[in-house]
């Protein structure tokens, strides 16, 4: 078993105002937590990872195949492995969560 504290944990800024921080992960799935300042921008990524997640605080904007799509505080949502996608803060308040990646992804490249 393996328990991740946040006090064993430090928050990167992966990039200007997105900070994640990275959870326990198993051989089929890894977790990590979300924090998304208002005007920051994830820009258009894809990944194998099966990407699954809810948002704890805030309004998070997803943006597949061109199409925003606005994820509230308790919604949850999942993006398909290798599908391309992006997302934003367009509020006046972090959007903060929790996501699942199956694959794990145990040290995504934003931790080097």
């Amino acid at each position: 078993m393996e328990i991740v504290t946040d006090e064993h944990v430090e928050p990167t800024e992966a990039m200007p105002g997105v900070h994640l921080t990275q959870g326990a992960a198993g051989e089929r799935a890894s977790i990590q937590r979300f924090r998304i300042e208002p005007g920051a921008t994830v820009p258009e990524h894809a990944h194998p990872h099966e990407q699954i997640g809810t948002v704890t605080g805030g309004v998070l904007t997803l943006v597949v195949d061109g199409e925003d799509r606005a994820v509230r505080a308790g919604d949850t949502f999942v993006i398909p492995g290798d599908e391309p996608h992006a997302a934003r803060n367009d509020g006046d308040r972090p959007a903060t969560g929790v996501e699942v990646f199956s694959p794990a992804r145990p040290n995504p490249d934003w931790e080097s």
